[in-house]
């Protein structure tokens, strides 16, 4: 009896030794920091719920999968990650640019920023937004950047909070067909029940293409 309660002993401490290591693996010290660009302005797109997403890959290890990095509102990103060569693709068929899928290579060493280089559909520049009354009136040029690329809608949008998006806001109009066009537009939308009870109010334009899953953004506003 005694050896087998001295062999279940020897057995329990090794089971526990050997869980204490697989917990005690060091955290990445290393952070890479950076921001989506076309030639060289930052590329705004959806903040939340995770929609934009980057990936990481690093050789030599048995672990293939992508570590998957976030991309913020104003088309920044962070990731803690060990130091090492990586390489950085944008998700397929995720995003308002051309999904190439070409690979930036990363030395990550300390903190680490770089700028991730894409081709977006389209880009907006010259974006306005006011308030006039119960009217939000938007003014903006649509660039298109890849020739064969079509608009599929342009949305006006407000929210309570500095996260603005099409899926979070208090008042979204889209317009389709013949009321999008490239060069200098204007929109206005009539705000509704929600948007005109708001303490706060938060503009933004996004330009939709044809066949992508993201679109493109204009910079968020405070209009109030």
């Amino acid at each position: 009896m005694k050896k087998r309660i001295c062999y279940f002993s020897i057995i329990s401490l090794l089971i526990l030794f050997s869980g204490c290591g697989k917990d005690n693996y060091d955290e990445p010290e290393s952070t890479l920091t950076g921001r989506i660009t076309y030639n060289g302005e930052a590329i705004n797109v959806r903040g939340t719920d995770e929609r934009v997403r980057l990936q990481l890959y690093q050789d030599g290890y048995d672990k293939h999968d992508p570590i998957e990095v976030f991309v913020g509102q104003e088309g920044t990103f962070s990731a803690k990650l060990f130091n090492g060569q990586y390489k950085m693709v944008t998700r397929n068929n995720n995003g308002p640019w051309v999904n190439t899928r070409d690979t930036t290579l990363i030395t990550v060493s300390g903190s680490t920023t770089i700028e991730f280089k894409v081709t977006p559909y389209f880009t907006i520049s010259n974006a306005e937004i006011s308030l006039s009354g119960n009217t939000m009136n938007a003014s903006l040029t649509i660039n298109r950047i890849v020739a064969t690329a079509e608009i599929d809608r342009v949305i006006l949008l407000l929210n309570s909070t500095t996260f603005v998006d099409d899926g979070f806001n208090v008042l979204r109009k889209d317009f389709t067909g013949d009321d999008v066009k490239t060069g200098q537009v204007n929109y206005t939308a009539e705000l509704n029940e929600k948007a005109l009870k708001a303490k706060f109010l938060f503009g933004r334009i996004c330009v939709w293409t044809k066949g992508a899953d993201q679109g493109i953004y204009s910079q968020v506003v405070k209009l109030k």
